[in-house]
């Protein structure tokens, strides 16, 4: 029922746009200068604009991309319409543009016009149903059940309505759209079929059967946004493994080079690049390597954006996969601050490792690492945890950096690229390549996408990335938990200290 309620209020006020001449005749308004609005996806934009004289405008539908559209008045009001490649000629009168609306020509708007009128009439009508439910009193269920019959009937009706709309106009954008917009039929459980989950899994399975993704007019309409989005954040488990598992076949549907794809692609991108939940860069970064980086004739299928920055953009992002959350980053080998003794990533024998990426001269890696020293020194050195720091060593930070672990008692592993390491690798590469270390824990910056500092990336015994940019009283709590006996442990540092790392 609730979801039926939200479909009517959803899909009254929703116009779609477009044709060659749209001609519109508005009684009750002076003249004044109007707005053509184009939709995408729920965003609107300007389109073009034209003088109202004696209450008709005249916009030159051809110039315009067919989907809805929208004549908006100087104070803002507006309705919307479809333009589908046909004239439209519509009249009405302000202020109540919809109620007053009569369409002349164009036979998407005079199915969108009807369809309109029926689910206000729909909508009213479970409205006041629901209102009588709400005013019954709780001895009153014989009658409460009666009401969710007849708002259940309604429902049944609409969906018979709109299958008979699509059956009338087969390849109509009107037709599309409420095709769309209708919720995925679940067919009976079978009966050898014990999952409780049967019916949501079979609507996420079918969720976009019904869009027609080789149709670009229904990026401008804003059901396609709400209904992409209502899939990614609600009928996915948000964990970046199962996101990426049931994104990927969707968009592996639509047509690359179309609106449709651009769309979808850029929705989900930004989205997953601006999430604040840690792990979630794995899905931006997968769909940046996936969908903007595959190339189709040797031209990238992100064909929004400029080539140059495409490259650089792809090429930071293949480095980026290497350490996502779930992976065994890349291995590093380097000596201590001494020279002397050779330390190996990968072949440390520790329950966890926390991967350290700092710089003696930053201002921020100046008050982590002691915190960080303290808590290896105070409770993670007995409970088998290890700390691999990777200090910037080279050059004029050579000395700052050994002096700052000598003043601040650093016990554990400190390993960089030295300035001695850093001159006999510039001077004879082969000398300690590959019979000491490797090319990629020489340019660790690169390889670990170190833009800033400090970075922190915690480890299992595996050596797979669990956690990353994480505070220092975030490791300690996470340890805490993750090891057993030690949950109730006292806590060095809370956790609304800030100093989070990068």
């Amino acid at each position: 029922m609730k979801l039926i309620i939200t479909l009517i209020f959803g899909i009254l006020f929703t116009g779609f746009s477009y044709s060659q001449n749209l001609s519109f005749t508005i009684k009750g308004v002076e003249d004044t200068v109007v707005h053509l609005i184009k939709y995408v996806g729920n965003k609107l934009y300007y389109a073009d604009t034209a003088n109202i004289i004696s209450g008709k405008v005249t916009f030159d539908g051809s110039k315009q991309e067919q989907g809805m559209l929208a004549v908006m008045m100087p104070d803002q009001s507006r309705f919307d319409f479809i333009h589908a490649g046909e004239n439209v000629v519509i009249e009405t009168s302000s202020p109540n543009y919809i109620e007053n609306m009569v369409v002349k020509e164009s036979k998407e708007n005079k199915a969108f016009m009807d369809y309109v009128i029926r689910m206000k009439h729909d909508r009213d009508a479970a409205t006041k149903l629901q209102e009588q439910r709400n005013a019954l009193g709780e001895d009153q269920e014989a009658e409460k059940e009666k009401i969710n019959h007849q708002i259940e009937a309604i429902g049944k009706e609409l969906v018979n309505y709109q299958k008979k709309i699509i059956q009338d106009n087969p390849n109509s954008l009107i037709a599309k759209i409420i095709r769309m917009a209708m919720d995925v039929q679940v067919p009976e459980k079978p009966e050898d079929n014990e999952d409780p989950a049967y019916a949501f899994k079979y609507t996420r399975a079918h969720y976009f059967d019904n869009t027609d993704f080789q149709d670009d007019r229904l990026v401008n309409t804003p059901i396609l946004q709400s209904r992409l989005e209502h899939y990614y954040k609600n009928m996915i488990a948000q964990h970046p493994d199962s996101i990426i598992a049931y994104i990927t076949p969707v968009l592996d549907l639509i047509p690359k080079g179309t609106m449709m794809y651009r769309f979808f692609v850029t929705n989900i991108t930004g989205h997953y690049e601006k999430s604040k939940i840690m792990g979630m860069d794995k899905v931006w970064n997968t769909m940046v390597y996936r969908y903007y980086c595959s190339q189709e004739n040797g031209n990238y299928n992100g064909y929004w954006m400029d080539a140059e920055k495409l490259d650089d953009l792809c090429k930071d992002t293949k480095k980026r996969l290497r350490i996502m959350i779930g992976d065994v980053p890349p291995n590093l080998i380097l000596p201590d601050a001494n020279n002397e003794k050779w330390y190996n990533l990968h072949e440390l024998d520790a329950e966890y490792t926390i991967l350290y990426f700092w710089d003696p001269n930053c201002g921020h890696c100046k008050k982590v690492t002691p915190k960080l020293g303290e808590l290896y020194s105070k409770k993670l050195k007995d409970r088998n945890v290890e700390i691999f720091a990777v200090g910037k060593a080279t050059g004029d930070d050579y000395e700052d950096w050994k002096e700052f672990i000598r003043k601040n008692n650093l016990e554990f592993i400190n390993v960089g690229v030295t300035e001695q390491l850093y001159k006999q690798a510039k001077t004879d590469p082969h000398s300690v390549i590959p019979s000491k270390t490797t090319l990629e824990s020489l340019n660790y910056q690169d390889t670990y996408d170190i833009y800033s500092t400090p970075r922190v990336f915690v480890l299992d015994k595996d050596k797979k990335i669990i956690a990353k940019s994480l505070s220092v009283a975030q490791i300690e709590h996470m340890l805490d938990e993750l090891q057993e006996g030690h949950k109730d442990d006292p806590k060095l540092f809370e956790l609304e200290e800030p100093d989070d790392a990068e």
